[in-house]
């Protein structure tokens, strides 16, 4: 009676065990039959999803887990164009290149330059999104809000080469820029030749280009509160700044903490590309950063094991700094990312 029931139940289960098939035993097959089956049925209602999930999956496979192999050349003496083999079985060298890179001189200066202006990002860069989708947020006018989103959401999609060909020719002695300060009998000069101004051009440009997709997040996040708060708030008769003060901000924090504590992680990388394509031998005293040397050691000069030493370093730097960031946010607030 109770093996009917149970094939009833599960129409897909095992037959009947033969008498010399342990209980247990069969209870396992039938266990893990139904199992299989459920995955099966799970895997062909969702196949879209999953086929979607494939690429970007072998995507950090591929360029992310299967690359951590070669940080083993950073402690051994190797020559990387004779193959894997040569990998393994090079002589341990240990932390000699890292020795060598912490008492370089320019060390020092690679370090200062880099993290002045991730701070410079940090400090102008990181509320700027904040501050523009609070204003998009109180827009009542639907199509002007619309346009203002698209307007400053396009610069993000333009090609960096683009974008440091715009800068070149804007802040040229001919540029735009010049052309506009001769109005009020401003001598021209050539902004991109002058050391003191290559973090405000990198910093701000970057604001630029990316401060309109930024606020995607946010104005996301602003979706999230709830509209009662606000109407409990004018009730009680808080104005447009109170509400912002006490219901706005407390519903994003949880979204800016997590975003400023990976924003943190980065505080030792700066892209390479943007700077290689706008610094040149006047403007190196400040725009020499850690990215840039790592470059010219690591592709140009083909000491690969020296340039992933110094990698490896930057990245346990942000790796301290995104602990330590998570340890106060977990210790103030609710919020932290583990």
């Amino acid at each position: 009676m109770n093996e009917n029931r149970r094939r009833t139940k599960w129409p897909d289960a095992a037959p009947a065990s033969n008498p010399t098939t342990p209980v247990s035993q069969t209870r396992f097959i039938r266990r893990e039959h139904r199992q299989f089956s459920y995955i099966r049925k799970q895997l062909a209602a969702n196949r879209y999803l999953y086929i979607l999930f494939a690429l970007p999956f072998l995507y950090y496979i591929a360029f992310r887990y299967l690359p951590i192999y070669g940080v083993l050349i950073a402690f051994k003496k190797i020559v990387v164009f004779r193959g894997l083999g040569e990998i393994m079985g090079a002589p341990w060298v240990g932390f000699l290149y890292f020795k060598q890179y912490l008492s370089d001189p320019y060390f020092w200066k690679l370090a200062r330059n880099t993290v002045l202006i991730r701070f410079y990002g940090i400090v102008w860069g990181f509320p700027s999104p904040i501050i523009l989708a609070l204003m998009l947020n109180e827009l009542r006018n639907d199509k002007f809000k619309r346009v203002i989103q698209s307007i400053t959401y396009l610069p993000h999609f333009i090609s960096l080469v683009v974008v440091c060909g715009m800068l070149i020719s804007f802040l040229s002695t001919e540029g735009l820029i010049n052309r506009m300060l001769g109005i009020f009998g401003t001598t021209p000069a050539n902004f991109l030749a002058k050391p003191e101004w290559f973090r405000v051009i990198f910093v701000g440009s970057d604001i630029w280009q990316h401060v309109g997709f930024g606020t995607i997040i946010y104005l996301a996040a602003l979706t999230n509160i709830d509209p009662q708060l606000y109407e409990a708030a004018a009730i009680d008769g808080a104005g447009r700044w109170r509400q912002l003060i006490h219901v706005t901000f407390p519903g994003l924090a949880p979204t800016i903490t997590i975003l400023f504590i990976l924003r943190l992680g980065r505080i030792m990388e700066v892209g390479y590309q943007k700077i290689i394509l706008l610094y040149n031998g006047a403007t190196y005293e400040t725009a020499d950063v850690i990215s840039t040397y790592v470059y010219r050691r690591g592709l140009i000069q083909s000491d690969f094991a020296y340039a992933t030493a110094v990698g490896i370093f930057s990245s346990l730097i942000g790796l301290v700094f995104v602990y330590t960031a998570n340890r106060i946010a977990r210790a103030v607030g609710e919020t932290s990312l583990w």
